[in-house]
């Protein structure tokens, strides 16, 4: 437990000091001016290619960059006009790396952080092997809900819901389907997975839907049809009884 306790400690100094990589990167926002269609077949590991542009504060000059995955995080949805994260070394702006979740890592404590997770989670097992069981339930159910408390998926899930609610349903067609193909580790054998993209259609202004159009009303009429149900029944010929032979007596 010394040594997490050492590097948490090292890691919060750095952070403090402002000497960590991500605070000494250049953090700029940067816009996508181009969307291209992903290779038909290809794996969608490197997301869609995209073209970046952005500008360097400490020059003022302005770069447009492609990326097809290489530069930082794979781009899954993508149009004209949104904005992204993106951090460079300093003065190194090919170098770029487009980072989708940067407000974590802006502060450069993610590294810190882990390292108090890993301590707390060796004192609550130290804790149980010398107490008891119980103080692995009370220590793994705060370390648990401390953790869902500050990790960021939860804001994430509301806003996406959100966005998904004011969202508006639009036509899209398949451009291109995924393949990537991975071995399981039980059976040995390859198991492929499709995946489609599509292009998303340039936002349009929410229009009225048509009027549906309305039923002619039904008169009452004589019908050139015959009714089926005025159509008398085909009759079938009546056959005469059987007589029957009488049986006769002598006396």
């Amino acid at each position: 437990m010394v040594i997490p306790a050492a590097l948490a400690l090292l890691g919060y100094a750095r952070s403090l000091a402002g000497v960590t990589r991500a605070q000494r990167a250049v953090w700029v926002k940067a816009r996508i001016v181009a969307v291209e269609q992903p290779a038909h077949g290809g794996s969608r590991k490197p997301g869609i290619p995209v073209t970046l542009t952005f500008q360097d504060p400490g020059t003022g000059r302005e770069f447009t960059l492609s990326n097809a995955g290489k530069h930082g995080e794979a781009i899954e949805e993508a149009w004209v006009g949104r904005e992204v994260e993106v951090r460079y070394p300093p003065g190194q702006p090919l170098r770029f790396a487009v980072v989708l979740g940067g407000a974590g890592e802006q502060t450069g404590r993610e590294g810190p952080d882990c390292a108090v997770m890993l301590l707390l989670i060796g004192l609550v097992i130290h804790a149980t092997v010398r107490w008891g069981w119980p103080w692995a339930l009370l220590g793994f159910g705060t370390l648990l809900t401390a953790a869902a408390v500050r990790s960021p998926d939860i804001r994430m899930v509301r806003a996406r819901n959100a966005q998904l609610a004011s969202a508006v349903a639009v036509p899209a067609r398949v451009v291109a389907v995924t393949r990537d193909v991975y071995t399981d580790d039980e059976s040995g054998g390859d198991i492929v997975v499709h995946a489609p993209s599509s292009p998303s259609p340039p936002t349009r202004a929410p229009t009225s839907p048509p009027c549906p159009a309305r039923a002619s009303p039904i008169r009452a009429g004589p019908s050139t049809a015959p009714s089926p149900s005025t159509t008398p029944p085909p009759t079938r010929p009546s056959t005469p009884p059987t007589p029957r032979p009488t049986a006769v007596r002598e006396r």
